[in-house]
């Protein structure tokens, strides 16, 4: 006698996932470019104001819409720490450039230091919580982390206390900061192509 399966007792299997290349080393280095340029600046090594506009078109596409776009295919990866990490980052830096161009001019001029510093003390805290959540990637990711915790710590203060100094030094932690994901997106663009661990970025806790 045959038998017959009910709809309800066939099993549905969802489709296997596509294998996509690691988004990590666009997303660190299109974060890392955009850094670097900025913190020169931030740090006073190019004192001219006026060519501080080239920072804007790499926040808006490199920093901003490439790393926007690693972060959509952590997603896919199912990268949660990715994912947050480099979508948000992407997005700060989109802000950034907007907020520079659309924003900061028309702002009260005694008082837009304020608004500037609410602004990098909001991305003072995310990226501090992002630090601890990095801690279970590894030591590369947890320098960047670090170092950019340090970058905004030190900008939000030099804007809230209109420091020149401290600002400064933000600029030159900053610098330290785009080298680490420098580091950080080498070696995974590097270990990826040979296909073997070329440059080390130490797992810090097993998953």
């Amino acid at each position: 006698m045959a038998t017959t399966t009910s709809p309800r007792q066939e099993q549905v299997v969802d489709p296997p996932l596509l294998a996509v290349a690691d988004p990590a080393p666009l997303g660190l280095a299109g974060f890392a470019m955009t850094t670097f340029v900025l913190s020169v600046f931030n740090a006073a090594i190019i004192k001219d104001p006026k060519l501080q506009a080239v920072v804007l078109p790499l926040a808006l596409f490199y920093g901003g819409i490439g790393q926007f776009a690693a972060g959509m295919w952590e997603f896919k990866n199912r990268n949660t720490f990715g994912a947050l990490a480099f979508s948000s980052f992407g997005a700060f830096w989109l802000a950034y450039a907007a907020y520079v161009k659309f924003v900061a001019g028309s702002l009260p001029t005694t008082d837009a230091y304020k608004a500037t510093g609410l602004f990098l003390l909001c991305w003072t805290i995310f990226t501090a919580y992002m630090l601890v959540a990095s801690l279970r990637v590894s030591v590369a990711v947890v320098a960047v982390f670090l170092t950019l915790t340090i970058t905004f710590l030190l900008l939000t203060i030099g804007a809230l206390d209109q420091s020149t100094g401290i600002t400064k030094a933000g600029g030159y932690v900053g610098i330290v900061t785009a080298a680490a994901a420098w580091y950080a997106s080498f070696a995974g663009v590097l270990n990826a192509t040979w296909k073997r661990v070329v440059l080390p970025v130490i797992p810090l806790l097993p998953r």
